[in-house]
């Protein structure tokens, strides 16, 4: 006697109609917009305007700058050759590495280049 109790309880409703108002849009669609607006507004935003701001520092470079690399080395921009640095980090010691691996500029960023 319980299990048709609890088989009836589980039975469709009647006429076949789906239980609930609005279907997809009610259920798991508007929970899908929600979780990518916060993922993008937390994650993906944030990283876009950090690339953005490397980007730009990397362009305005120039002789005379004192820099860090990611490893950890600072130095000062002895000649720049389209993406290699040549980095003075002690008197008469020089490297070359990618402009790439330059993280930050000691001192204000210089600004950014007008485009015409």
């Amino acid at each position: 006697m319980l299990f048709d109790t609890v088989a009836f309880a589980m039975a469709p409703p009647a006429g076949g109609a789906e239980g609930g108002a609005g279907g997809l849009l009610a259920g798991p669609l508007p929970m899908l917009v929600l979780m990518f607006a916060i993922f993008y507004f937390l994650l993906i935003r944030p990283q876009q305007k950090k690339a953005k701001q490397h980007k730009n520092m990397l362009e305005n470079l120039k002789n005379g700058d004192k820099v860090w690399t990611n490893g950890g080395i600072k130095g000062t921009i002895v000649e720049i050759k389209d993406d290699v640095v040549t980095l003075e980090i002690a008197k008469d010691v020089k490297i070359d590495l990618r402009k790439g691996f330059i993280t930050d500029v000691d001192g204000p960023v210089a600004e950014p280049k007008k485009k015409k």
